[in-house]
Formats: structure tokens, C-alpha cells, sequence
């Protein structure tokens, strides 16, 4: 982002103090549609940075919109201060604007109602807080006020690992410029905000799509470019046939699931393989899915050249007959789709996960992919592994977490945004695995199969949640091929 702000300068002949300007006035836009009544107190804080510069900046914008309890609280504990807090200080001393510097917490001791917005560190800090500025955010989070910082809470550092023990100042939303912070799409990150808002500021979309990163966050307009529409007199063959192994017979439904997610987003044919003890349930929820006998796939020449995509593990369980059916599948050296239990297998049988064909695609939660690559005490640590192993197995990582990480065969990362806590459920894995395996089977590439797969899996879910605080597994397969339908061009 640095790189972009200095690039946009010099292509666009502004200078920083008039990008500060227009950074300041994207943020007051989206401020005033959270806090809409303009006789809220605010309290803005501002350090002696860039960040201080936005936020000196924002406190005169809103004061000019008619929000009259704006006050400017100056955090001195550093001697440094650059050109651009400056000069948005010097503008608001013209405007005989009130100002209280602040040399300790004790001079805060008139905080006690309101909106604070935080501008007192941005982006820069690549160290944890200490001193004034630590005692500075465990006040402020004692307050327990609405705070809304600027591009990031102070103390966040925007990239890299997060220590478990590092203080931020807690942000009930973080208004940041242009692209999010990677960090924000770690689990570590909901100890300093709870949400947080995107705005453009003109900054050159051209340069930032261009620039080397092996981070790139998925949007509708991606998943819209892959999705490919169903033409005039194509058939049940057109669309592929996918084979789903899973389920016991006390794990029934995490197959039946995959298959449903399987078949409403497209595939021509699921079969699905499970205990002959759950083809009453089989036939009587889902009657247009087929059924392959558990012995048949222990057997060579089990017509498995007719699969056009693999997917195992749902429900599966990790006992012998499980490891026979993984270790037989996997002898076929076609990719495959793993999650799940069969997942749990690979993490036991070291020699049995060397065996993984090239091509396929892993999705593990946080503890299937411990298991799998060991324990790991940091997201950061854990997505860099991630990309590691992805390059040296030649295959496709879908990490999953609220924003699911697909990691491609070279080591890129596709951030997929959508998803919520309502979908905080059993099952959803299994769903997400079915919808990978159908469109795996309908010709898609593993790694766009893994990213429109997650796109879609979390759109549903969004779509869902507009109106429910709980959306079922079950509900979410349903709903895909409306969703589907609004992504094709």
C-alpha cells in the first residue's frame, strides 16, 4: 500500500497531504452512516504520524458536516512527528479548534461517553506496544466505549504473526483505505476488531492489481468469470461424474450431505458410496443420487475411469475398513478430494499421505491441518506452511476458517470473504467438500474448483443469514444453484 500511495502521487501530480485529505474524507463518508446522530461526542485521538494526520483531518471534516462535539486529543509520547500531522495540526489551529495534548493517560481522565476514533499508530508499527502507548490501549479498552479506527487499530500490525499476548486498542470497526490488512482475515485479529469497512481512495487500482503478491482476496466478479453457463443441447454427460465416498453407518448424514451439495451445484451424475445400511435413507432424500458398493472400490478395474472428479472422507471413520478404502483409493493415483476423516487418516499414516496424487485437494479445519503439518501457535505460521506443503505435494490447500485460505500448487493464496457465523454448524465441511467434487467433475481446474467452491459455500450461507441468526448445512446445499444463477454472466 505504501508502494501504491507513492506510485498514485507521482502519476496522478497530487501531493501526500492532498491523498491525506481525500483518505480523510472517504473515512468521514463511511463514519457518518455508522454513527448518524451529529450530536454524538467524539473523541479523536491522534498520534504523531500519518495515522495522527488522518485523524486530525477527519475531527476537522466532521466538524465542518455539523458534528459539534468533536474534540482532539494529541498523543505526545513521541518527539517525532511527520510533515503531514503538520500541517492538518496548523489548519486546525486556525480554526481555533480545541486540542488537549496528552503527555499520560491521566490527561484522558475526561473520556467517559461517546465514539472514540482511533488514529493514534497505522500500518507501520512492526513491534508490540509498550510503555505509554500499551497503558494508553488498556485504558481506552477500559472505557468500553464504541471506538472506530483509522485503517487499523493501533497496535495491529497489518502483516506477519500475531503474538497471542500483544494489547491493541479494541476497534468495534476499523474504516481501512483501498484493500483490507491480510491479518484482519486471521482468527487472532478478533482481539482488535470486531469488523471492519473498505474505501476506496483513490489510489491506482491498475498499479495495485499489477503488483507482485501471492495474496489475492476472491471477489464476485472472479468466481462470475469462472462460472460457466449451461448451453443449448448439452446433457447429463456434459457436467461430469462425480463419486463421493463417505459416511458410517452412524455418520450417515455427513455423506448424505456431500452429495446433496454435489448435486444442486451441477454435477451430471453423483454416485455415492457408503454402508449398504444407508440406502433406505440414500433413496428416500435423495433418489436422483446413485449408489456404488463399499467392496467395489477395494477392487481393480472398479470402473472408476467413469468418475470424472473423487471426493472421500465425510463421515468416513478412521478404523481398518476406512484406511482399506483410502488406501485403495489412492492406489488408483487419480487427484482426489480429502477431507475429514480421511484427513485424520493421512495425519496417522505418514507413508500413506506421501501417496496423495498430484492435483488433488486438501480441506482441513484448523485441527485436521495441525494434525496433518504439526501444531502451530500462529495463523500466520499455519498459512505459510500451508503454502509449503501446497508447492512440495503439488496439490491444493483449502484452509478453513471463517475467511477460508485456498492455497494453489504454486504457493498463491485466494482469501474467500464470504461467510458469517451462522454458519457456525455441523456439516457445513461436508458441503463444501460436494460442491468442490461437482465442480472438480465438471471440468474445473482443482484450485478454481477449491476457490468457487468456497465462494459459493459462503455466499449461500451470507444469502441465508440476511434473515436467520442459524443457517442449517442442509439449507446452504439448497440454496446453491440460486446462488450460481446470479454469478453467471
Amino acid at each position: 500500500m505504501r508502494s501504491a500511495d507513492v506510485f498514485t502521487i507521482k502519476e496522478q501530480e497530487i501531493s501526500s497531504i492532498e491523498l491525506m485529505e481525500t483518505a480523510s474524507a472517504a473515512f468521514v463518508k463511511e463514519f457518518v452512516r455508522e454513527i448518524t446522530d451529529e450530536n454524538t461526542p467524539i473523541a479523536v485521538l491522534c498520534g504523531k504520524g500519518n495515522n495522527g494526520g488522518d485523524g486530525l483531518a477527519i475531527a476537522r471534516i466532521l466538524n465542518d458536516k455539523g458534528y459539534n462535539l468533536v474534540s482532539v486529543y494529541l498523543i505526545d509520547f513521541s518527539a517525532q512527528e511527520t510533515e503531514e500531522y503538520k500541517v492538518n495540526l496548523n489548519r486546525l489551529k486556525d480554526q481555533w479548534f480545541p486540542l488537549t495534548t496528552v503527555k499520560s493517560v491521566a490527561d484522558l481522565k475526561n473520556l467517559k461517553s461517546g465514539v472514540i476514533i482511533d488514529a493514534v499508530l497505522g500500518a507501520g508499527l512492526n513491534k508490540k506496544l509498550s510503555g505509554l502507548y500499551l497503558e494508553l490501549a488498556q485504558f481506552v479498552n477500559g472505557l468500553n466505549l464504541h471506538v472506530i479506527a483509522v485503517d487499523v487499530p493501533t497496535g495491529f500490525p497489518a502483516e506477519g504473526k500475531l503474538d497471542k499476548d500483544n494489547v491493541y486498542i479494541k476497534a468495534e470497526l476499523v474504516i481501512c483505505f483501498q484493500r483490507p490488512k491480510i491479518n484482519f482475515f486471521f482468527p487472532e485479529s478478533a482481539a482488535a476488531l470486531n469488523r471492519f469497512i473498505v474505501t476506496p481512495i483513490g489510489l491506482s487500482e491498475e498499479f495495485i492489481e499489477r503488483f507482485d503478491s501471492p495474496y489475492k482476496l476472491s471477489d464476485a466478479g472472479d468466481i462470475s468469470d469462472l462460472i460457466k453457463p449451461r448451453k443449448p443441447f448439452t446433457h447429463k454427460g456434459t457436467y461430469g461424474h462425480a463419486l463421493i465416498v463417505a459416511g458410517q453407518r452412524e455418520t450417515m448424514g455427513a455423506a448424505i450431505l456431500a452429495a446433496r451439495a454435489c448435486l444442486y451445484s451441477g454435477a451430471g451424475l453423483t454416485t455415492l458410496s457408503i454402508p449398504e445400511s444407508g440406502l433406505t435413507a440414500l433413496n428416500a432424500t435423495l433418489p436422483e443420487v446413485m449408489y456404488k458398493d463399499r467392496t467395489a472400490l477395494s477392487q481393480s478395474g472398479g470402473g472408476f475411469e467413469n468418475f470424472s472428479a473423487i471426493a472421500v472422507g465425510p463421515g468416513l471413520g478412521t478404523g481398518a475398513e476406512s484406511l482399506d478404502i483410502l488406501t485403495s483409493l489412492l492406489k488408483l493415483k487419480l487427484p482426489l478430494i480429502i477431507d475429514a476423516d480421511a484427513l485424520n487418516l493421512l495425519g496417522e499414516y505418514e507413508e500413506l499421505f506421501k501417496q496423495v496424487p498430484e492435483g488433488s485437494v486438501l480441506t482441513p479445519h484448523i485441527k485436521e491441518f495441525d494434525h496433518l503439518f504439526g501444531v502451530h501457535d500462529s495463523w500466520w505460521d499455519r498459512l505459510q506452511t500451508a503454502r509449503a506443503q501446497a508447492v512440495q505435494r503439488k496439490c491444493v490447500i483449502v484452509l478453513k476458517n471463517q475467511y477460508t485460505f485456498i492455497i494453489d500448487q504454486y504457493g498463491g493464496v485466494k482469501i474467500n470473504p464470504t461467510g458469517n457465523p451462522a454458519m457456525a454448524q455441523g456439516g457445513m465441511g461436508d458441503v463444501l467438500t460436494g460442491i468442490i467434487a461437482s465442480l472438480s467433475a465438471q471440468g474445473y481446474p482443482a484450485d478454481q474448483a477449491a476457490s468457487a467452491a468456497c465462494y459459493l459455500h459462503g455466499l449461500s450461507g451470507d444469502k441465508l443469514a440476511v434473515s436467520k441468526i442459524a443457517v442449517t448445512a442442509s439449507a446452504v446445499a439448497g440454496y446453491i444453484p440460486e446462488v450460481l444463477k446470479e454469478l453467471i454472466k
